[in-house]
């Protein structure tokens, strides 16, 4: 039987605890076996201004992460032409894993409500399937994601920690580590970053 692994897509700029808690309760309350965050190098849609390098997002990710078995980083979005697409990652994953690992998508209710703009995303629910955590979001979900068989809606906490707000207040010189787990807290210090 494959692992099941819940794909969190995201820049990750820098991660936070809602990333964290978010990505817990979907490996310890749904059926899921682990959770990779993937550390996307660029969004088609997020232009890169005070986006951090790919390796020190990947890092704190890392350091956020290694003392969950469960939740592991990734970088292999890295390797892929850029600006990438979902539908390519889950392909290239497929080709690499797809014998050991059954990938699912995770992502905010928000997102869902723009879904059908996605890329090939027809594709993407033919063979995976979606876990979606609650957001306070703007708009309505597509009517044909409502009951969907492959498309699952976890009750995991709202989190409405966001990491512009952590950039924002930081740069600002207020208090944000509570927001953070300790070892990013550490590295984002250590390194100087968003001041």
């Amino acid at each position: 039987m494959n692992k099941k692994v819940g794909l969190y897509f995201g820049t990750f700029n820098p991660i936070h605890i809602g990333h964290m808690v978010i990505a817990n309760h979907m490996v310890e309350f749904s059926n899921l076996d682990e959770v990779w965050f993937v550390v996307t190098p660029q969004s088609p849609f997020k232009t890169k201004k005070t986006l951090l390098d790919n390796h020190h997002r990947y890092q704190m990710v890392f350091e956020a992460t290694k003392d969950f078995p469960k939740l592991k980083p990734s970088k292999i979005e890295f390797e892929l032409p850029q600006p990438n697409y979902t539908v390519n990652t889950l392909i290239h994953l497929e080709e690499q894993y797809g014998n050991e690992f059954n990938f699912c998508l995770i992502m905010g209710e928000d997102n869902l409500k723009g879904f059908h703009k996605w890329k090939n995303y027809e594709t993407i629910l033919e063979h995976h399937d979606l876990y979606v955590y609650p957001r306070i979001s703007e708009g309505k979900t597509e009517h044909r994601f409502e009951n969907h068989p492959k498309i699952h809606k976890v009750n995991a906490p709202i989190m409405e920690i966001s990491s512009t707000f952590i950039r924002k207040f930081h740069k600002e010189g207020k208090n944000i580590r509570p927001m953070l787990p300790e070892a990013v807290w550490v590295y984002l210090d250590e390194m100087n970053f968003y001041r």
